[in-house]
Order: C-alpha cells, then structure tokens, then sequence
C-alpha cells in the first residue's frame, strides 16, 4: 500500500484513520483511552500498536485552546497531543500537524459537528455506516483528516 496516510483526530473521541488511495479504502480505530484515578486517557501503548501496523505519514490536527474552555479539559487536551506526537516521533513517524481551519476548508466540510460526517460520507460513501451516530465525529473527523493528508501531500510533491 505505497502513500498511505495516517489522520489522527486527538480528542479522547477522536480516532486514527488511515487512507489508502489505491481503492479509497479507509481503516478506522477508535482513540484507546482507558480509565485512571477517574479520569479518561490515552494510552501510547496502545496508539503505538496500531501505528505500528501501517508505518506511513501522519497528519494530525493541531489544537489549540478553545474560548469559554475550561483549564483542566484544555490540559488534558493538549497532554493527549503530546502524547500522540511523542508516540509517532518514538516510531519515527513523519507527523505534519494541520489546523482545522486548513483541512476543513480545504475539504469543502460544512460548520458544525454534523459537518465533518456529512462530508466524510460525501468523499468515502463505502464507508458512511461508519460516520452514521453522533458520537461517531471523531471517526468522521480523522478520515478527513487522512483523506486531506493524502491530497496534500500530492499537491506538495
């Protein structure tokens, strides 16, 4: 599978997409996270394995801090960040963050939460049952994420 991409939505329900151009083919994982002291995180090992399978570029969304956001939630928010990005540099993974801004208006993707499902359906109809519940933005949101990476990186080569 020559130019695979990896896109990665950080959230705890986000998701790691990786796109093959080959057949528009789309494998999707669910953040691990686990619970400690209470609290939900990502666990690296866990994020390792599944890089692991596929070694290919990444693209991951750059975050920043949100208006009206509390403290805790954009520490911890950017601690998944950090970690995901320490997991890819301990692979040696090449990693190009992109901000939402960037890759959503590049995509075309309407505003709004239930924008990044819709358009994920538009571009990888194969996989709309994927991207079908609410909760499922995060998957939506990497496949996006992944499928931008593999344009972009195409237009840069």
């Amino acid at each position: 599978m020559d130019n695979i991409v990896w896109g990665i939505d950080p959230g705890l329900n986000g998701a790691l997409a990786l796109f093959s151009p080959e057949d528009h083919g789309i494998e999707i994982f669910d953040m691990p996270i686990m619970e400690v002291k209470k609290k939900r995180t990502i666990v690296p090992a866990l994020v390792a394995d599944i890089l692991r399978q596929h070694p290919a570029p990444i693209f991951i969304e750059q975050v920043n801090a949100m208006p009206n956001q509390g403290v805790t939630s954009m520490f911890n928010f950017g601690k998944g960040f950090g970690i995901l990005l320490g997991v890819a540099a301990g692979l040696q993974m090449q990693v190009t963050t992109v901000t939402p801004l960037v890759w959503k208006r590049a995509l075309k993707v309407p505003s709004g939460k239930d924008g990044s499902r819709e358009r994920a359906t538009q571009l990888l109809p194969a996989f709309a049952q994927k991207f079908a519940r609410k909760k499922d933005d995060g998957r939506a949101e990497a496949s996006l994420i992944s499928y931008y990476g593999f344009t972009y990186a195409q237009s840069v080569e």
